[in-house]
């Protein structure tokens, strides 16, 4: 498999505060990689590291086969694009002033691009509307629309979709895919809407307290999501002793609603409940979500 990242135990120390220690990750050439933790886990310096505005203390990465302290990273550099923390636009200015000011400090000849960029992130209409009266999704479309100038077909999204309301948070996701399937661009994005970032991740990379602790496909994570059957009944301590019986894992909720992990032979366990006086009232069959995966790797504790 090619990779377009690879990194190699990377850390990034201030004083004694660790917020890279030993993270090793690998995106692979036209993925969807989802990095995913929590506030303080290490993702913004990740990037920051990543796009050369910040030195690794110790490890070492790879962009395009090209390691960091190889001087032509330079030229793996220029294949990237990024939006980190918030976009770097201008309030002041259009959308397209926005871009053809970008075109000028990448020393681009022209701005042939402008109208193509606009008319992909869905910003053609807005004329001499100053980006200070955009939405927010809208400023964050113009945003990856600055990040596209010059062409890279390696994308960096800082949680993209924080702050969103419902249609900013669709529109920016099916422009990722566009990006993605249309233009074979490969994108990491880190974001904490966890349940969207599973409509969009190819591959994931959970990262906590500055390392990976687990990366895995998304075929592999549906794999590990385990389905259950929700039950209300009428007694769990009943139902309790019936699944005990069974040899089938569980877990209580409440006084009437319980998760159960196990293909279960319906009959049976009707019959069972049935000689403890318990009712079943409802069953319903679910998925682990990618949030109750993502605590079950790394506790549900929060960092500080």
């Amino acid at each position: 498999m090619e990779y377009v990242l690879k990194t190699n135990g990377l850390c990034r120390y201030y004083k004694s505060f660790k917020a890279l220690d030993g993270l090793t990750l690998n995106v692979p050439k036209g993925s969807i990689y989802g990095l995913v933790g929590r506030n303080g886990a290490g993702k913004t310096t990740f990037f920051r590291v990543i796009c050369g505005l910040q030195e690794p203390t110790s490890g070492d990465y790879e962009i395009y086969g090209i390691k960091n302290n190889d001087k032509a990273i330079k030229k793996s550099r220029r294949r990237m694009g990024a939006v980190i923390e918030t976009p770097s636009i201008y309030l002041d200015m259009t959308a397209e002033k926005n871009l053809e000011y970008q075109c000028r400090m990448l020393g681009l000849p022209d701005m042939k691009c402008v109208d193509k960029l606009l008319k992909l992130v869905g910003l053609e209409n807005t004329g001499k509307k100053r980006v200070k009266n955009f939405s927010l999704g809208m400023k964050q479309r113009l945003g990856i629309a600055i990040s596209l100038v010059g062409e890279p077909d390696f994308l960096i999204l800082d949680e993209p979709i924080n702050g969103l309301d419902p249609q900013g948070i669709v529109e920016v996701r099916e422009l990722i895919l566009k990006l993605n399937r249309e233009k074979e661009i490969t994108v990491i994005i880190s974001s904490h809407i966890l349940d969207e970032l599973a409509k969009l991740a190819t591959h994931y990379g959970f990262v906590d307290n500055g390392r990976i602790v687990r990366e895995m496909s998304a075929e592999e994570l549906e794999r590990s999501c385990r389905k259950c059957i929700n039950m209300e009944v009428t007694d769990t301590k009943a139902l309790a002793k019936v699944l005990d019986g069974m040899g089938v894992e569980y877990k209580i909720l409440s006084e009437n609603t319980a998760d159960v992990y196990a293909k279960l032979n319906f009959s049976q366990l009707s019959k069972a409940l049935d000689n403890e006086n318990c009712e079943v009232i409802s069953m319903t069959e679910h998925d682990e979500s990618l949030e109750s995966f993502f605590i079950s790797l790394v506790g549900g504790g929060k960092n500080d």
